[in-house]
This record gives C-alpha cells, sequence and structure tokens, in this order.
C-alpha cells in the first residue's frame, strides 16, 4: 500500500502513517511472526524475512517466471536509467532491436508513460511500481550510479 493510502485507511496524516508503520513494523519484528514490514515504491508491503523465505517459498511463492534474458534485461536497464525513453532511442543506444519491451510490458516492469513530441508520436516508456518492487527498489534514485551523467557514450553511430 502506498503512504497516501494508508494515510486515508488509518485517518492519519502521512507523517503519522508513517510513524504508524515504523511502530508497527517494530512490534512484528518484537513478537517473530514471521513476516517484516519492508518500505518500497512509496508504500509498504508485508514480507517474510530473508532467513524464512526457503522454508515458506513453497507456501507463499507462486511460480517463478523464466528468467529474463539478457537483452530483456539490456532493454530493461535503458529504460530504467533513461526514462521516459522511446523505442527508437532504446535501439540506437543498443544497437540492436528492443523488442523484448513486450515482455517487460507483459510482466508489468515496463508500461507506455507518454507519447514523445516527435514526428509520428513514438511511444514513450518507462518502469512501474512493480520494477520497483521486483527489484527491492524504494524509487528510481536508489538505482546504481552510472559512470558518467549523460548516455551519450551509449549511443553507437
Amino acid at each position: 500500500m502506498t503512504l497516501a493510502e494508508l494515510s486515508r485507511v488509518l485517518g492519519l496524516g502521512e507523517d503519522a502513517a508513517a510513524r504508524a508503520m515504523a511502530a508497527f513494523g517494530a512490534s512484528l519484528e518484537a513478537a517473530a511472526l514471521g513476516f517484516v514490514v519492508e518500505a518500497v515504491a512509496g508504500g509498504y508491503r508485508l514480507v517474510v524475512p530473508p532467513a524464512l523465505a526457503p522454508q515458506l517459498a513453497p507456501v507463499l511463492s507462486p511460480p517463478a517466471l523464466p528468467a529474463l534474458s539478457t537483452a530483456a534485461l539490456e532493454v530493461l536497464a535503458v529504460i530504467a536509467y533513461r526514462q521516459p525513453v522511446t523505442r527508437a532511442e532504446i535501439e540506437a543506444m543498443r544497437g540492436a532491436s528492443a523488442g523484448t519491451v513486450v515482455t517487460l510490458q507483459e510482466r508489468e516492469l515496463v508500461k507506455v508513460v507518454g507519447r514523445s513530441a516527435a514526428v509520428g508520436q513514438p511511444l514513450l516508456y518507462g518502469t512501474t511500481d512493480r520494477f520497483l518492487m521486483e527489484f527491492g527498489l524504494t524509487t528510481l534514485a536508489d538505482l546504481p550510479p552510472l559512470e558518467g551523467a549523460d548516455f551519450a557514450h551509449l549511443l553507437r553511430g
């Protein structure tokens, strides 16, 4: 749940709701109930502590999706760091097709976030909250830094 949703449900301001979630998380941890509160993607979720995950995985986890291909991971990285970005920009940076965008959309890791003002108004892609959750990030600012501040060195040709 996002902090705004929690605030609304609890009838508290966002600061008070955040403090309540911190207290709830501390209570869960002290009681050793097998769940912890994790702050992620601008909200909170209950998760199994990593130490208990192997024992509970067969019960709690849906079947794992096949791992993403190297090409899909490359496309996802370009979108994550460069968003919003068009398919043509992704292909220029990779020097290869960005066909895996469809797979990433099916897995709800990326979505269409608008249209470019360029000729033909191509679709712009960005990451989703699910991307943040799957990679354990609170915000995109938590992505590891890249060497250099721009992507000019990634463009080919």
